[in-house]
């Protein structure tokens, strides 16, 4: 009898020789944002983006939601291609741009108002997508500010109440631009912790943009290096930190030596940009 070995398992998100140009003209004289992208996620893994200003690390979050479609190459999360916005998928920025006029509750439940199917079952099932944002905020050290309004709210605590509503209706994707980057360095290592916890739990995919290298090394499975417009990826490097981590391994040789072997690789372009400009 002969045994089949099992398939490997698809990426969650593969992108396959994707290069972007902004509009016809510019794609016209070959000026591209990103080019030859080519990247392929586990499913379940943290991966985090960092890079000099300007190399394009938005524009591939957006080619990753499908809100860019790529000049060249495909893009598939969930083995589906990526043919316009993912409705698996949650976002959060580096503004956490709650609704003034709305409590936390009703912020965090915003989503499922829009989205579909939830969006037609709001009415009748509100009460139990009303308790699963109260577990959800209980589970960021947000219980019981339900009621509050964004401006009775420090700026960590609105930025958790913001994660909760990008994680609301369930995605298997979490998408971060640079989430943590307006907030104090206590606040910041406090919300890593957060979504360490959560990601954790919830075993989804995680893309974080970010310029903090300690953010990223901490953070994630695997940290990507962009190059300078037009971007591309010149580093991969598997961050081998045993999991679960705490803050404490931000102080160990190991830590230290892997943000600074990433901060070289981006010293080592700055350089070499200057050299160019000049």
């Amino acid at each position: 009898m002969q045994v089949t070995a099992p398939a490997a398992a698809l990426p969650f998100v593969q992108f396959k020789d994707v290069w972007l140009a902004y509009n016809d003209d510019l794609l016209a004289k070959g000026v591209f944002a990103v080019e030859d992208i080519n990247l392929s996620v586990a499913q379940g893994e943290f991966i985090a983006i960092v890079g000099p200003s300007g190399c394009g690390k938005s524009t591939f979050m957006k080619l990753t939601t499908g809100l860019k479609r790529p000049s060249k190459g495909t893009i598939h999360v969930d083995g589906q291609p990526v043919n316009g916005p993912l409705k698996i998928s949650g976002m959060a920025f580096q503004a956490p741009s709650l609704l003034p006029w709305r409590t936390t509750l009703d912020n965090v439940l915003l989503p499922l108002e829009i989205v579909e199917p939830h969006r037609s079952q709001f009415k009748q099932k509100r009460k139990a997508y009303e308790a699963r944002a109260s577990a959800l905020l209980q589970s960021v050290g947000l219980g019981g500010m339900e009621k509050k309004f964004p401006w009775q709210l420090s700026g960590g605590m609105q930025q958790r109440a913001s994660i909760c509503r990008a994680l609301i209706h369930e995605p298997k994707m979490l998408l971060l631009d640079e989430p943590f980057g307006a907030l104090d360095a206590f606040t910041r290592e406090e919300l890593w912790c957060t979504l360490r916890d959560l990601q954790a739990a919830q075993q989804f995919n995680v893309i974080l943009v970010t310029h903090d290298l300690r953010e990223s090394v901490f953070l994630a499975d695997t940290v990507y290096v962009m190059s300078k417009s037009p971007g591309r990826f010149v580093v991969k490097r598997h961050i081998d930190l045993p999991r679960p981590r705490d803050l404490e391994v931000t102080y160990t040789p190991a830590f230290t030596d892997i943000v600074h072997e990433l901060r070289g690789h981006i010293g080592a372009m700055r350089k070499q940009g200057a050299t160019i400009n000049q």
